[in-house]
C-alpha cells in the first residue's frame, strides 16, 4: 500500500493544528508544527515533504517570512496559506510573485483544499 502523501500545517493555535489534522487525515499524514521555525526543522529532516500550508499572523514569524526562508532553502516544494485575514496587498504580491500558490481564509472549505493539493 502506498505512504500517503505528507502536508506540513503550521500554526500557532493547537486547536486549528488539531482541526487541519482531523479533517485531512484519512487522504494525507499532517505533520504539524507551531512556528515557523520549528516547520523549518521539519523540513530538514523530512525531504518528502511537499505541500506547505501556514497560517499568516504568527508571533516571531510571520506565514510569509516562514514561506521565505523555506523557499529560499526548498525551492522544491508547494506554498499555500491558510488565513483569518482577507486578502490584501501582501497577500496579493505573494500570488503575483508566485510565493505561494493559493490561498485561503479561515473557517476553511476542506475540500477546497484538498482538491488543490490533488491538482498542483
Amino acid at each position: 500500500m502506498n505512504a500517503k502523501p505528507k502536508v506540513l500545517y503550521v500554526d500557532d493555535e493547537e486547536l486549528n493544528l488539531l482541526i487541519f489534522a482531523k479533517l485531512l487525515e484519512d487522504d494525507y499524514e499532517v505533520i504539524k508544527a507551531e512556528s515557523g521555525e520549528e516547520a523549518l526543522e521539519i523540513l530538514e529532516k523530512q525531504s518528502d515533504i511537499v505541500n506547505i500550508i501556514t497560517d499568516l499572523n504568527m508571533p516571531l514569524m510571520s506565514g510569509l517570512e516562514f514561506i521565505n526562508e523555506a523557499k529560499s532553502r526548498f525551492e522544491n516544494k508547494k506554498y499555500y496559506v491558510l488565513t483569518g485575514y482577507a486578502i490584501n496587498d501582501e497577500m496579493q504580491e505573494a500570488l503575483d510573485s508566485k510565493l505561494i500558490i493559493q490561498f485561503w481564509t479561515k473557517p476553511a472549505e476542506f475540500d477546497k483544499i484538498d482538491k488543490a493539493l490533488k491538482e498542483n
